[in-house]
């Protein structure tokens, strides 16, 4: 595992602190979980605009109208 430095504000250090000891978790761990959600909001974020900017049309999409009948 890489480590990296990151500095904080005295607040921001403070707060972190009361919320990592409230969950019971070390800072670290909560850090790496934080920017784990932080990138896979940023993924479905982008993916949501690209399916906004090229919405399926009603030919290009998927039929689920019939999933049962496939699923044998």
């Amino acid at each position: 595992m890489k480590s990296l430095l990151v500095q904080l504000d005295e607040s921001t250090l403070r707060n972190l602190n009361r919320v990592a000891l409230a969950a019971k978790r070390q800072r670290a761990e909560f850090i790496r979980t934080a920017i784990r959600k932080a990138i896979r909001e940023a993924e479905e974020e982008r993916m949501r605009l690209a399916f906004l900017r090229h919405p399926d049309t009603e030919t290009g999409a998927d039929d689920w109208s019939n999933a049962e009948e496939w699923n044998r």
